[in-house]
């Protein structure tokens, strides 16, 4: 553990580090002091021991499973003229190919796919998962023709899906250059369609919950701001709500905030969650007249949740 200061507390404390969200929490108040989800201890860090007479420069961790030689033969190679060592992610490197072409191919994909990730601040978990996804999608049909980084943010979407980490596809749309946030839905219908029976058993329903940490991070909220958030959410899934999980994850965090001393408008709420602000309008006027029995008690008075306007 070691030393951050949290505005909470107002002092530095000792924070805990949840490597499976990629979250650092403070021990002391339990604020979500920084919310990145970068696995920084799953990277391909393992090289052959020089001594061993083995190429320092080779890969020496697992086999990858999903190229046809296991990727044995492709090195990293250092930067050269001058280049700096940060030109690209750290989980990317800069890859030599002595590889077949499909091979070849593969690794351009999954580079993309590392450094797409990498923008999101998505673990190492998901960057594999959809490594794999990819992989199978062009196993059954080649995928060449198509925009290429549709086809890798789709993937990425689906794993984090699978791996109960969701992102929304405006989430996903703003780590990519090159594709519009309509050939990402076509692309994932595409897979979906190819890995239906397979995809289908792995991804369940999404909640409002599954958004709202990750929502309450990026405004700096609160530790019982995000409580009470959390608390009427839960609550809110009892009801018959005909909108979005994301919206209503939104329009729900602009509500606390309103009983709250930090308010925050519809377009400070908007600019966190990308969702459009008069989607987070409509959520809170279906969700206002549910305020009373959502709100806990010990967050706000009867009379301050009435006196909210519609």
């Amino acid at each position: 553990m070691s030393d951050i200061f949290c505005r909470d507390c107002n002092m530095l404390t000792e924070v805990v580090f949840d490597h499976s969200a990629g979250d650092t929490i403070c021990s002391e108040c339990g604020l979500v002091l920084e919310s990145r989800s970068v696995d920084e201890t799953s990277e391909w860090r393992s090289f052959a021991d020089e001594s061993n007479g083995n190429d320092p420069n080779r890969v020496g961790g697992p086999v990858n499973p999903l190229l046809a030689d296991g990727g044995l033969s492709t090195v990293i190679s250092g930067p050269s003229n001058g280049a700096s060592s940060n030109a690209l992610p750290s989980s990317v490197g800069r890859w030599q190919c002595r590889a077949s072409k499909p091979d070849r191919h593969l690794l351009n994909i999954f580079s993309a796919i590392a450094i797409m990730a990498d923008r999101l601040g998505l673990v190492t978990t998901i960057k594999d998962r959809a490594n794999e996804i990819y992989k199978k999608v062009e196993d059954q049909r080649p995928l060449r023709g198509r925009n290429q980084d549709a086809v890798v943010a789709a993937c990425l979407y689906i794993a984090c899906r699978q791996e109960n980490k969701p992102r929304t596809v405006k989430e996903i749309c703003s780590a990519v250059s090159g594709a519009s946030k309509k050939e990402i839905g076509r692309a994932k219908e595409f897979i979906w369609k190819h890995l239906e029976v397979e995809i289908g058993q792995e991804i369940g329903t999404i909640h409002a919950g599954d958004y709202l940490r990750r929502f309450c991070s990026n405004l700096g909220m609160k530790n019982l701001e995000v409580k009470a958030a959390q608390e009427t959410v839960q609550k809110s899934e009892d009801l018959v709500i005909r909108r979005s999980p994301i919206s209503v994850a939104a329009a729900v965090i602009y509500i606390i905030t309103q009983l709250s001393d930090d308010k925050r408008t519809f377009k400070d709420i908007s600019l966190a969650t990308r969702v459009a602000e008069g989607t987070i309008k409509n959520s809170y006027k279906d969700l206002y007249p549910h305020l009373p029995r959502l709100i806990p008690n010990w967050f706000a008075k009867e009379e301050d949740v009435k006196n909210l306007c519609n």
